[in-house]
C-alpha cells in the first residue's frame, strides 16, 4: 500500500514539475504521469544508486552540490527512456529535478507521519 501512495506522489510531483517548469512537456494523461514515474523509480533505484555510490568523492568536496547534477542526469535519462516525457534543456531538468526533489521529500515525510500515528 505504501509503494502505491509513493507512485502516486511521484507522478504528483512530476505533474507539478511539467505545471511549473517550462522546457518540461508531458504528453498523454494520468497513465503518462504514472508510467514516468514508474521509468523514474526504476532509473534512480538501479542506476542512480550505482552513479551516487561511484560519485561519493566528488559528493563530499562539493558538500553534496554534485547530488543535483546526478538528479538531474536521472530526470534527463528517464526523458530519453519514455517517449511521455519532453525535456528541452539542461535548466529544465534542473530546476524540474529539483521540484521533484524538494516536494516529494515533503509529501513522503507527510505520508510517513501520518502512517506512524
Amino acid at each position: 500500500m505504501q509503494l502505491l501512495l509513493r507512485w502516486a506522489i511521484s507522478a504528483f510531483v512530476i505533474w507539478v514539475a511539467a505545471a511549473l517548469v517550462p522546457g518540461i512537456d508531458v504528453s498523454g494523461g494520468l497513465w503518462s504521469f504514472l508510467w514516468i514515474a514508474l521509468i523514474f523509480g526504476f532509473v534512480n533505484a538501479f542506476i542512480g544508486s550505482i552513479v551516487k555510490v561511484l560519485t561519493i568523492p566528488i559528493t563530499l568536496i562539493t558538500f553534496g552540490l554534485f547530488m543535483l547534477v546526478i538528479n538531474t542526469g536521472m530526470f534527463a535519462l528517464t526523458a530519453a527512456w519514455t517517449d511521455a516525457l519532453t525535456i528541452t534543456s539542461f535548466w529544465s531538468a534542473l530546476f524540474g529535478s529539483l521540484l521533484i526533489s524538494v516536494i516529494g521529500s515533503l509529501l513522503r515525510q507527510g505520508l510517513t507521519r501520518a502512517v506512524v500515528k
